[in-house]
């Protein structure tokens, strides 16, 4: 097993995509790139901690690559806006690939790299790549949020259009259960 950890506003969000992979075995809603430790949602959502909302994902490279999950990754948010996601701003909202060992940097800054000269998007992108510091995982009422909580209105109006959008797009590379 491997780990992947990325950060792409919201984690509610981004677990609810990546749960649905095939060769995912566990997504984890937490907190990385900061300086405090043992942070609270409370003191990450204040923007001062340096944490990111991030998920680390664990998963199989026999059945998932991690180009693959690199690639939805860029394909589920935005990552031109600095610090925001839709509503959700500040720095715990940024972009950001948290990389496990040299191979997952060179894959995420040459897919990175590749992003920008295309032109698919119309800003540069900004998402940060950056080793994998300290993960610590949020709350237990943070985890399966989306699952547990999928009649809320953010989980209505917000989540369920990328996970609808990840279905369409990538059908091919979901659980049996998710298609």
């Amino acid at each position: 097993m491997e780990k992947a950890t990325f950060g792409s506003g919201c984690f509610w969000c981004t677990e609810a995509i990546f749960q649905n992979i095939k060769g995912v075995i566990k997504v984890e809603s937490g907190y990385s790139g900061g300086k405090e430790k043992n942070p609270s949602y409370r003191e990450v959502c204040g923007g001062r901690t340096g944490h990111a909302e991030v998920v680390q994902i664990t998963f199989d490279p026999k059945l998932v690559s991690f180009d693959e999950l690199l690639e939805i990754f860029w394909n589920t948010h935005d990552p031109t806006t600095l610090n925001r996601q839709g509503n959700d701003v500040g720095p715990q909202y940024r972009s950001v690939v948290y990389y496990h060992n040299q191979e997952q940097m060179e894959l995420a800054v040459r897919y990175k790299e590749q992003l920008d000269k295309s032109g698919v998007f119309a800003s540069p992108i900004v998402t940060e790549i950056s080793p994998c510091s300290e993960f610590y995982v949020a709350e237990d009422y943070h985890q399966h949020y989306f699952e547990l909580n999928g009649s809320q209105p953010y989980c209505s109006f917000v989540i369920r259009p990328k996970v609808e959008k990840l279905k369409k797009k990538f059908g091919d590379k979901l659980k049996l259960s998710q298609a």
